[in-house]
């Protein structure tokens, strides 16, 4: 990967680390390096280094890596990782929540809990932080971030800060409008008053669901497929024969054939390759194209 940007790359107060692996940060535990990681010191920081960096460069986002397939080549350009500076969450009103766009679903969902605010409880079921949520339309158990969202900061490819209302992100299934480049560095959710101890059994409700339901406890990156119109992914995935299908060190999840696994070897390489091989046997056995909702990102070794 080439290090031409070293000369000239802005200063900044937050960190900046070259060649940094991300394997480390993704779910999967696969892939290759970022040319370069950027952790922001704050808004500022992270705004003034994208004002400054040249316009060529391109600037990806990065969150828990929970849905995300890094290529074994890496990733060029610039990564940002928001840290603590922007995972902090606090109520401003009776029904209202402001969240750094690193903060995770768990500590949105239980500091709603604790402020008697309804409504968010699904996002304690996504393995993820706010600024994938605002980005990929975040969903679980009937609900999705566009119910919930009222407006998202966000810091544009250009450095430009601005204020996104929910209808200027264009949601449908798994996707919004937001911009290439783009970070999203807060979030503004609305629930409902709810008494604190009927929130927690809701959450206990889903946290036991996904237990019963999903390969929590391995190397994996969370839904693989989009769920087709009127048909549930998991079921088409299944019904092509494909539970426990592997190649190399990949392997369809037999609990949830909608996970791919890392069974500890796997490369990047090898689990979208086998991800494709089970969208060809999808569409010969049923005719129905599945679409990828897991991204990937970089470029092959």
């Amino acid at each position: 990967m080439t290090t031409a940007l070293a000369p000239s790359l802005p200063a900044v107060r937050g960190r900046l680390t070259r060649q940094a692996p991300l394997a480390p940060l993704v779910w999967f535990k696969a892939g290759g390096a970022a040319e370069w990681l950027f952790e922001p010191a704050d808004v500022d920081d992270l705004s003034a280094f994208l004002a400054a960096l040249d316009p060529a460069v391109p600037v990806m986002a990065l969150g828990l890596g929970s849905n995300l397939i890094v290529r074994d080549g890496g990733v060029p350009g610039v990564v940002v990782r928001l840290g603590k500076p922007f995972a902090s969450v606090e109520r401003l009103d009776e029904t209202t929540l402001r969240c750094g766009g690193g903060a995770s679903g768990i500590l949105v969902s239980s500091t709603a809990r604790d402020a008697g605010i309804g409504g968010v409880e699904f996002l304690r079921s996504i393995p993820g932080t706010v600024g994938g949520f605002v980005r990929m339309n975040g969903g679980a158990y009937g609900r999705e971030v566009k119910d919930v969202l009222v407006e998202a900061e966000v810091v544009l490819r250009s450095g430009e800060r601005v204020t996104l209302v929910n209808a200027d992100l264009g949601y449908t299934y798994r996707h919004s409008n937001l911009p290439d480049g783009a970070v999203v560095v807060s979030a503004t959710f609305r629930g409902e008053p709810a008494a604190p101890q009927a929130i927690q059994a809701e959450m206990d409700r889903i946290a036991a669901a996904r237990e019963a339901s999903q390969p929590l406890r391995t190397k994996t990156g969370g839904s693989t497929f989009k769920n087709p119109p009127g048909e549930k992914a998991w079921a088409l995935v299944d019904a092509a024969g494909c539970r426990g299908l592997t190649l190399g060190g990949a392997q369809v999840s037999e609990k949830h054939t909608n996970f791919l696994i890392n069974t500890g070897t796997a490369t990047s390489a090898e689990i979208e390759a086998l991800g494709e091989d089970v969208r060809a046997r999808v569409r010969a056995a049923s005719g129905i194209e599945l679409e990828w909702e897991i991204q990937r990102v970089g470029v092959s070794s």
